[in-house]
């Protein structure tokens, strides 16, 4: 657990989570990071009785990279707050094929989430019970059969990188559920929560944090070599 661990203080704990670990518990029953930070924490600082510890924002399972968990009430209140008021910045790393699109482009769809497939239907025009969704992308390599993307989010919708880029013809790498022509061999997925940035809720410093790329993957570790 400690080395996955990217950024902590009194009030903060950022990891950098891996492909297939769940953020916080679900239907599934499997450990959640949530519990395995709550345990560690407990372990390491010797502390007696209850763990605070609190989830500010999530990423799906098959995907990888930074998520924010609050050591304190108040932070956790703060920061759910800003995450609300698009206060915390989140750049996102993707992994597609090599197609003809736009260097650089701003999408907006209106995503609508269904539940019994969890997956989100994407549209392009005002739809009932869909939700805005924007986001910028930017090319910013070019390797022998994939783009890296670089995208920021002006929204936060469910699963809306993944149907935003399908939509656009560039499903993620590994992603069967959205177009993906392959799975990829940790049944996760080229999606990476590269970086963060916000004003610490407390402290009100400056904090930019960034998550290395899973290094078992050769695509992603190629991704890093060269940037």
């Amino acid at each position: 657990m400690e080395e996955q661990i990217v950024y902590e203080d009194n009030h903060l704990l950022v990891i950098n989570k891996k492909v297939g670990q769940l953020v916080q518990g679900d239907k599934t029953g499997d450990e959640s990071l949530l519990d395995s930070i709550k345990n560690f924490i407990k372990i390491r600082d010797d502390k007696p009785g209850n763990v605070f510890l609190g989830l500010v924002h999530r990423i799906d399972r098959p995907t990888s990279g930074l998520v924010i968990y609050a050591k304190t009430s108040k932070a956790l209140s703060r920061l759910t707050q800003m995450v609300k008021n698009r206060e915390v910045k989140k750049t996102y790393w993707a992994v597609v094929g090599k197609e003809m699109i736009p260097q650089s482009q701003r999408l907006v769809h209106y995503l609508k989430k269904n539940e019994k497939n969890n997956k989100a239907s994407v549209f392009t025009k005002v739809t009932e019970g869909a939700k805005e969704s924007i986001l910028t992308y930017h090319v910013i390599k070019t390797l022998d059969n994939y783009l890296l993307l670089e995208i920021d989010l002006e929204t936060g919708r469910h699963h809306q990188i993944r149907a935003q880029l399908s939509k656009t013809g560039v499903p993620i790498k590994g992603d069967l559920k959205y177009g993906s022509p392959r799975s990829n061999p940790d049944g996760g997925i080229n999606l990476h929560a590269r970086k963060l940035e916000f004003i610490h809720p407390v402290t009100k410093e400056d904090i930019v944090i960034i998550a290395p790329v899973p290094q078992n993957d050769p695509i992603w570790r190629a991704c890093e070599d060269i940037i």
